[in-house]
């Protein structure tokens, strides 16, 4: 077998093992989504998006980036086998999730009323915000369960952690919205963290690392590296947080709490639904670009083969949502939600930019770039939230969409021009090739459905996909010959 074939082997492995566990989550997050726009509806699901975007705000904050930069140390000494290496690092690093966790915790029960304020407009939701305010601890203690799991490479306990958490979190939500209605959401997201803290907790615990005395200043010493490129990533994900709480306020504030819900529902299926294949594609990707950063040839190899997997997967699906989204709105929500669907048209074409920008932005945290890191995130952040508050101001829901697309595109080359300069690392034309061809299908497909009537547009997309689906496989099949795997799978 050879390098590429090995490379490209082993991403589709990865994405095929923690894509099932996304596809799993999916299929969680459409019952939980239907519950809320059933159940709660377009105000209800605005309240819920409303507490979880400001937890999400905090978490990012005093989170200090853990969640991805203790992948890195943990991964790495792990790799040596070397258990007095290992002990004292995650003894370490459990402390300093302790730490922040309750730093988030306590943050929340000082600002409850400021909070309240700010999001929705008066002192209604402090108690709501004292009450979850918990929940930030508990939801960094899954996390540092997660990365410890990531770490140490058990990727199937991480895949049933993420998956009987997702599942156990919605049995016992749904009693609570439908007996309580709007009253049960806040008794939902406790019992949610509750769940995924207990099942995370649980498969940590077969780990085995040991145990032995770590001083206050051993795990400072140890801890220093995460923190630092922790915090910068803390701050890129308080941006992430911030613009989407400011972008959610500003809607609320001009179009109303329903309107947020809409807002709220479409950029689920996008970022949840289509966008599942990043999720699961991250778990191995960024451990194994950190491997060959130092190498700019094997760091080249890695983004253009990730990206090129990423698109292929992702085409058709992208095709599929274009040609149906009236019935996915209506199957995932209701008939109250159709008005996302000209929002959801524009944004899911930004998939295949975001796609490319997505494989690059990972060089830097490879690189230990925090710097270059941080400014493009900044410059990225800027450009997200100036397109998405002028989109809403003149084109409504609409705008969002192509401020989606629009900011996507836009972002993914300063990234890019930054890469090829410092590190150059370029994107190959087979990657080009791959991208333009089907971009230009899902064009087609946008345009036949804005211009067509039904049946008609369903007949001429599905021709579309169907060439799309066709593409990807032969694509595929070329790198990781996937045909012995679906006969396999047919004779089973």
């Amino acid at each position: 077998m050879n390098e590429n074939q090995d490379s490209y082997r082993q991403i589709v492995k990865a994405t095929s093992l923690f894509g099932g566990v996304q596809v799993f989550n999916i299929f969680i997050a459409i019952g939980r989504s239907k519950a809320i726009a059933v159940l709660l509806g377009p105000t209800g699901m605005g309240i819920a998006g409303l507490l979880n975007t400001t937890l999400g705000l905090i978490t990012s904050i005093t989170s200090l980036g853990l969640g991805t930069s203790a992948v890195k140390d943990i991964s790495s000494a792990n790799s040596t086998e070397n258990h007095e290496k290992i002990i004292p690092l995650v003894i370490s690093f459990r402390r300093l999730v302790w730490a922040t966790g309750l730093l988030g915790t306590l943050l929340t029960l000082v600002l409850s009323g400021w909070l309240s304020r700010i999001t929705f407009g008066n002192d209604d939701y402090r108690l709501a915000f004292i009450w979850i305010s918990i929940t930030l601890l508990w939801n960094q203690l899954s996390s540092g369960q997660l990365v410890l799991l990531q770490g140490m490479r058990k990727l199937k306990y991480l895949a049933r952690a993420n998956m009987i958490g997702s599942f156990l979190g919605l049995v016992f939500v749904l009693p609570l919205y439908y007996f309580y209605g709007i009253d049960g959401i806040v008794p939902g997201i406790i019992v949610t963290s509750i769940v995924s803290m207990v099942i995370a907790r649980f498969y940590a615990g077969k780990i085995k690392i040991g145990h032995q005395p770590v001083t206050f200043r051993e795990t400072l010493n140890l801890g220093k590296g995460m923190l630092i490129l922790g915090f910068a990533i803390s701050l890129t994900g308080m941006m992430d947080q911030l613009v989407a709480y400011i972008i959610r306020i500003y809607i609320s504030n001009t179009g109303g709490v329903d309107q947020v819900g809409l807002y709220n529902a479409g950029f689920a299926i996008i970022n949840s639904y289509v966008g599942l294949i990043f999720t699961a594609m991250s778990t191995d990707y960024f451990p194994a670009l950190c491997a060959k950063s130092e190498d700019n040839i094997s760091c080249q190899r890695t983004v253009n083969h990730q990206a090129e997997i990423a698109i292929l997967i992702l085409s058709p699906l992208i095709l599929m949502f274009l040609v149906f989204i009236n019935w996915v709105t209506i199957i995932l929500y209701s008939s109250k939600f159709v008005a996302i669907n000209s929002m959801i048209h524009w944004a899911i074409l930004g998939i295949f930019f975001k796609a490319v920008g997505w494989a690059i932005g990972y060089i830097f945290l490879a690189k230990g770039a925090v710097r270059i890191y941080f400014y493009t995130y900044v410059l990225s952040s800027v450009i997200m939230l100036g397109t998405n508050i002028l989109g809403y101001k003149y084109w409504g829901l609409e705008g969002l969409g192509i401020a989606f697309l629009v900011s996507y595109f836009l972002v993914l080359f300063p990234g890019y021009l930054i890469a090829r300069n410092k590190y150059n690392i370029t994107l190959d034309s087979t990657l080009i090739r791959i991208l333009l061809l089907q971009l230009f299908l899902a064009i087609c497909a946008f345009v036949l459905v804005k211009i067509l009537s039904t049946p008609y547009s369903y007949l001429a997309g599905i021709v579309l996909i169907i060439i799309s689906c066709v593409y990807s496989y032969r694509e595929l099949d070329k790198r990781v010959s996937i045909r012995p795997y679906i006969d396999r799978l047919l004779k089973r």
